[in-house]
């Protein structure tokens, strides 16, 4: 019986490939969008230009222009992550096109990401940047700020930094982030890649960098906390701490402690040959376990790093930086939002079902977000400190996860109802301007590769209508989470603001708020052990939830105070409901659902569905509306290890294959109609269907004119 269970299990797993391959190719190879087009944003979200008289500046606690600094602007950001294996700088000719098309796709914000890497490429002298790139890096900066689309710069993103003679640049190795944060030579090593780098003159705009108003924001150091480096050093099997971490560490035990009997009493006692007197105090051995010990070594990170934040900004200044400032852009813990309290922008990478790498035997949960609570993203709220502007410089939903179409609903909209200002979702590139690039990570759909993967794309153009076009509205309360300075710390590592205290995300704004600011609406100093539902009462005397979102959430659904978002975990289900746009993720649809003037009913499967004014109309009135479609993607010939798809075996090939996918869709409105799908292209082809009076389809994603994730409706 145990054999024959073997059998039938290895043939489902050896038929997945097959599977797949009878979902269709997409057959566009040129991903240009046409201008004109209803994918071409450019006209509905018109960038402007940069100038010292109009450039993006922290008011108000939010980004805004400085022509208008009373209007907070959302910044869609355009991940640029480039690496020799996905084709690296583009050349003058590629740059242009690929800023304009940026433009497009709604852009209005650029993250330039291992910089330094690239310019270091094949170098073995320190600091002997690549003529050719440096060159390439100046073109595609001054294209960028052409075009309207402001940048944000790693101060440094690689652990090798502007050392020579290395090919590991973009393997998470290397000593310099935290050599720069305990040791004068690695900090010098910083302020040599800023000169060089930031205060070199860019022949094309006639500016540094970092005299340029195009420049907006520099995070000093790319996940440079303390904490996350020795971890990584960890997962590489070197000890749990680094040697110059507990070096410095014992001097900082004996500058706070008088002597070794006020450091045994504060910890519960000393191991057997400790010694604060000659410095021999071990580091912990067990992140997971709380004590009094590790409670010291996170104030002593929090020290370290904010004075390390100090030393770099105060540098930049001196440059002559007048941009925005952030740092530590990873970790939800508690010690490490202490290290970003004092900075002019907050800043957070965060990841569901995260993907280590491109290796067979790589595993992933294939899990729903929905149903996880969109945990990685009330994470993320949960760092922000209030009254500043707060940006996702790294986000995604990982390829090969087949609900990787939530993000494109669940973070934009999650996002505009915190009121963040900034998303940056992380790849090689968040666009490509055709498939079929000969280089190693552009020949098949990989983790971080979104430019390639339809479903990725289709949540990117949802999020430039729901977020950056403002579609969503902020909350109308803010619930603040008070923070008692670093007595705040507790004795465990990766405490952090608890899940009870995060769900409320999704009811209204969460913030992070010293002690001494605590608001009418704000959750006691001690939360960790309460539950949500003991949060309920008071904050609906604060006006900060109503009744009905309570009773709703009695009954497993969480609405925004907006009214316009509705969360139902148990469903993997998210309704946006706005006046120009109405949207939904879902895994199945037991009864029609009823948005605003649409209805969608009988999926075939899970999907995102959206539609959206083009117009400038409330929907209903709308006489062009794009339609977004996303089920899944795979490449042609994928394998699996596992029936249920979790463990790779081969990413396969191009071309790019879409899951068939179908559901009937009601739009109520008034005069002749008419739908056609929209290429990947942005092209028009052919109409599918015409009426009058309210729109009744089967709306399928493998018309003629081959599969897609968008349809135009028009009305006369």
């Amino acid at each position: 019986m145990r054999a024959l269970s073997a059998v039938i299990f290895w043939l489902a797993v050896l038929a997945l490939p097959a599977l797949a391959q009878t979902w269709p190719a997409v057959r566009e190879q040129g991903l240009e969008v046409a201008p004109g087009s209803p994918l071409d944003f450019s006209q509905i979200l018109p960038n402007g230009t940069i100038s010292a008289a109009r450039h993006l500046v922290v008011a108000g606690g939010r980004f805004a222009f400085s022509d208008a600094p009373d209007e907070p602007t959302r910044l869609l950001c355009a991940s640029l992550a480039w690496s020799p294996a996905s084709g690296g700088l583009p050349d003058h000719a590629m740059a242009d096109r690929y800023a304009e098309q940026l433009a497009r796709h709604g852009y209005n914000l650029a993250r330039f990401h291992f910089v330094e890497s690239l310019l270091m490429f094949e170098r073995e002298r320190d600091f002997d940047f690549s003529p050719e790139a440096l060159d390439r890096l100046h073109y595609l900066l001054a294209a960028l700020k052409r075009e309207g689309i402001s940048w944000v710069m790693d101060g440094l993103t690689s652990g090798r930094g502007g050392a020579g003679g290395y090919d590991d640049r973009w393997d998470g190795v290397g000593s310099l982030k935290q050599d720069m944060l305990l040791s004068e030579e690695g900090m010098a090593h910083w302020q040599r890649l800023q000169d060089a780098i930031l205060g070199a003159v860019n022949p094309y705009t006639g500016l540094a960098p970092i005299a340029d108003p195009a420049l907006a924001l520099i995070v000093l150091v790319n996940e440079g906390s303390l904490e996350f480096e020795s971890l990584l050093g960890a997962n590489r099997g070197e000890p749990a701490y680094s040697e110059p971490v507990r070096r410095q560490f014992n001097v900082w035990l004996q500058q706070r402690y008088a002597d070794e009997d006020a450091l045994s009493k504060a910890w519960g006692g000393l191991a057997p040959g400790e010694s604060l007197a000659d410095g021999s105090i071990t580091l912990p051995t067990d992140r997971w376990a709380p004590n009094g010990r590790m409670r010291d070594l996170q104030l002593f990170f929090v020290e370290v790093e904010r004075e390390g934040t100090r030393v770099m900004s105060e540098y930049l200044r001196a440059m002559g930086y007048e941009g925005a400032i952030s740092n530590y852009n990873n970790w939800p813990s508690r010690q490490a939002s202490i290290s970003r309290a004092s900075l002019d922008v907050v800043t957070m990478n965060t990841y569901f079902d995260w993907v280590s790498g491109y290796a067979p035997g790589t595993r992933i949960e294939q899990s729903s977000s929905l149903r996880e609570g969109l945990d990685y993203l009330r994470a993320a709220a949960g760092t922000r400190w209030l009254g500043r502007p707060f940006v996702l410089t790294e986000y995604d939903h990982l390829f090969w996860n087949s609900y990787r179409y939530e993000a494109g609903i669940a973070v934009p909209a999650l996002a505009a109802l915190q009121g963040w200002d900034g998303l940056c979702r992380h790849g090689h590139g968040p666009i490509a301007l055709r498939y079929g690039e000969d280089v190693p990570h552009k020949r098949q759909m990989l983790p971080y590769a979104i430019a390639l993967d339809p479903v990725a794309r289709a949540g990117e153009t949802l999020a430039a209508l729901l977020f950056r076009r403002g579609d969503v509205s902020p909350a109308r309360a803010t619930i603040a989470f008070p923070i008692d300075g670093t007595s705040a710390l507790g004795p465990l590592m990766f405490a952090g603001e608890p899940e009870n205290a995060t769900a409320l995300a999704a009811f209204s704004a969460i913030g992070l708020t010293p002690v001494q600011d605590i608001a009418t609406a704000s959750l006691p100093v001690q939360r960790a052990d309460h539950a949500t539902t003991d949060f309920f009462a008071p904050l609906v005397a604060a006006s900060a939830l109503s009744d009905e979102q309570v009773t709703l959430a009695g009954q497993g659904s969480y609405a925004s105070d907006t009214g316009e978002i509705t969360i139902t975990p148990d469903r993997a289900r998210m309704v946006v409901e706005t006046p120009q746009t109405v949207a939904a993720a879902f895994s199945q649809l037991e009864a029609p659902l009823v948005i605003g003037p649409a209805t969608f009913a009988d999926p075939s499967g899970p999907a995102l569905l959206g539609l959206a004014s083009l117009d400038g109309r409330a929907l209903e009135e709308s006489r062009r509306i794009l339609v977004v479609f996303a089920s899944d993607a795979q490449n042609t010939g994928m394998r699996f290890a596992d029936a249920a798809q979790r463990e790779i075996v081969d990413f396969g090939t191009l071309p790019v294959r879409i899951r068939p996918a179908s559901v009937s869709l009601v739009l109520r409105g008034s005069g002749h109609w008419t739908l056609a799908p929209v290429g990947l292209d942005g092209i028009v082809h052919e109409v599918l269907a015409r009426g009058a009076g309210d729109l009744q389809v089967r709306l399928d994603n493998v018309p003629p004119s081959g599969p897609t994730t968008y349809f135009v409706i028009e009305r006369d």
